[in-house]
């Protein structure tokens, strides 16, 4: 999922403030959190996989065997940096190709809390809370149909339940935008877009806005994949 306008304007300035922001790590609060992750600064930019390519289509597959190995710890690596440098919310795994009920989230709720972390085998409660049944219209974008945005309606409020990835269960709770992100996302690993929520016109429009930005919006992902390099590089000398 990628950030709303409002978000950025946020995220801009709380990295003016040197990241003094109150954040919520694996839905836990903490005393802070570096503005680049450490995930995002250990892991490799993979390729994003985009609208009509077969993984994103199809339900992901459950994970069970992989909690706890290095190959996991090394995807959400992976997934992390990818999502920093396509100026991303959320990142499912189909996303970068690989079928697997996991996603990646830093999200800005509409408290400006900052929301860290990742999730496997998510299921979203049912009827978690009567506010939880307002649904608000916000515009909302995709990093596998890059440029394009539109207004989908969603509820305000998700509880999410699954597992960290050692295993541990989680329960991840979200109001506003970070409530759409989690459903952005949980909607990735059944096989759906968010395109596939609006109607024939409105997703021909989002058609159309993927096909005049994408080149925009890779020359952005290129200059965010030398800032993520440079500040890899900033931190080595600092080691």
């Amino acid at each position: 999922m990628s950030e709303s306008p409002e978000d950025v304007q946020v995220l801009e300035a709380f990295e003016r403030s040197g990241g003094g922001a109150r954040v919520r790590l694996q839905g836990q609060p903490v005393d802070g959190y570096p503005v680049l992750p450490p995930e995002a600064v250990r892991g490799s930019v993979l390729r994003i996989t985009e609208i009509g390519e077969q993984i994103l289509h199809r339900p992901c597959g459950p994970a069970d065997a992989e909690f706890g190995t290095p190959e996991l710890a090394r995807l959400i690596d992976d997934m992390f940096a990818t999502m920093y440098i396509a100026a991303g919310a959320g990142l499912a795994a189909n996303q970068v190709d690989v079928d697997l009920r996991l996603f990646v989230y830093d999200c800005l709720d509409e408290d400006g809390v900052r929301h860290v972390g990742h999730i496997l085998n998510p299921v979203i409660e049912e009827d978690t809370a009567a506010r939880g049944r307002r649904l608000v219209e916000d515009v909302e974008g995709c990093l596998s149909v890059p440029g394009a945005t539109m207004d989908v309606a969603r509820p305000a409020h998700t509880v999410m339940h699954g597992y960290d990835k050692d295993g541990k269960p989680l329960t991840i709770e979200g109001f506003g935008y970070f409530a759409r992100c989690l459903q952005h996302e949980a909607d990735h690993l059944e096989g759906r877009l968010y395109v596939d929520r609006l109607a024939k016109r409105e997703r021909k429009d989002a058609l159309r806005q993927m096909t005049e930005r994408r080149t925009e919006v890779f020359a952005k992902r290129q200059a965010l994949t030398e800032k993520l390099m440079g500040s890899r590089d900033r931190a080595g000398e600092a080691g």
